[in-house]
C-alpha cells in the first residue's frame, strides 16, 4: 500500500500540483485562470480518446435491435446468447470496454486535482509545511509563491460551495449538474428497447442530481474544472 501511495504521489499528485503552480505563475498569479487553462490542456490531450468513446457508445446503441433479437432467440441458452453477442460486437468493430476509457482516465485526473488543489491551497500550517515536499527541487522559485492567492471572482477556491456562502459558487454547483445532463443528453442514442429507454431516462435525471449534490462538498476549484471540462 505504501508503494501505491508513493506511485500515486509521483505520477499524479506531484505533476498536477507543480503544473497548477506553473500555470498560476504564467497567468498573472490567478489560480482560477490556472485551473481553467489546466482543464483546456487535459481536454485537448484526452480529445481523441473522448471521440473514440462517443463513437463506441453510438455503435453500441445502434446494435440494440440486433442484440434484442439475439436475446429473444436464445432466451434459455445463456452461453449461446453470450457467444452471439460477442460475435456481433466483433463484426461491428465494437469494444464494450472501450466505452469506459475516458472514465478510467478522468477519475484519476479528478481525484488528483482534488489533492493538488488541497496542496496548493493549504488551510493549516501542517499542510503548508507539507507543500514543500510536493514541489520539484529543480523549480526553486516555487517556494517564493507560497502562500498562493486563493481568490477568484470573489470566491475562495479551496472552500466548498456549501461553506462558501457565495452566489457564484452555487451557480457553479447548478452548472456542474446541468453540464452533466447536457453531456448525457448529447451522447445518448435513441433506443427501441423499453427497458433501455427507462434506464436512460433514469440516468438522465439521477446522475446530474447526484453530481450536483457532490459538488456542494468539493472545493470550488474542482467544480470549476468540471464545469469547464
Amino acid at each position: 500500500m505504501e508503494f501505491l501511495g508513493t506511485l500515486w504521489d509521483e505520477v499524479i499528485t506531484k505533476p498536477m500540483t507543480n503544473s497548477l503552480l506553473l500555470l498560476y505563475v504564467a497567468l498573472f498569479s490567478n489560480l482560477g485562470l490556472g485551473i481553467i487553462a489546466f482543464t483546456v490542456v487535459v481536454r485537448v490531450l484526452t480529445y481523441p480518446l473522448m471521440m473514440r468513446q462517443i463513437r463506441q457508445t453510438q455503435r453500441m446503441q445502434s446494435l440494440q435491435p440486433r442484440m434484442k433479437e439475439i436475446q429473444e432467440r436464445h432466451k434459455i441458452n445463456s452461453q449461446l446468447r453470450s457467444q452471439d453477442i460477442m460475435l456481433l460486437y466483433k463484426d461491428a468493430g465494437v469494444n464494450p470496454v472501450g466505452c469506459l476509457g475516458p472514465l478510467v482516465i478522468q477519475m484519476p485526473i479528478f481525484i488528483g486535482l482534488f489533492w493538488a488543489i488541497n496542496n496548493v491551497l493549504p488551510f493549516t500550517p501542517e499542510n503548508l509545511a507539507g507543500l514543500s515536499g510536493k514541489l520539484y527541487s529543480w523549480l526553486p522559485f516555487f517556494n517564493s509563491l507560497v502562500p498562493v492567492n486563493r481568490s477568484f471572482l470573489g470566491m475562495v477556491l479551496a472552500l466548498e460551495p456549501a461553506r462558501a456562502g457565495n452566489i457564484l459558487a452555487m451557480i457553479l454547483v447548478f452548472l456542474s449538474g446541468y453540464t452533466m445532463y447536457l453531456q448525457q443528453k448529447i451522447t445518448q442514442m435513441p433506443s427501441t428497447d423499453p427497458r433501455q429507454q427507462s434506464t436512460q431516462r433514469m440516468m438522465l435525471i439521477v446522475m446530474p442530481l447526484v453530481f450536483g449534490m457532490f459538488s456542494l462538498f468539493f472545493p470550488i476549484g474542482l467544480v470549476i474544472y468540471w464545469v469547464i471540462s
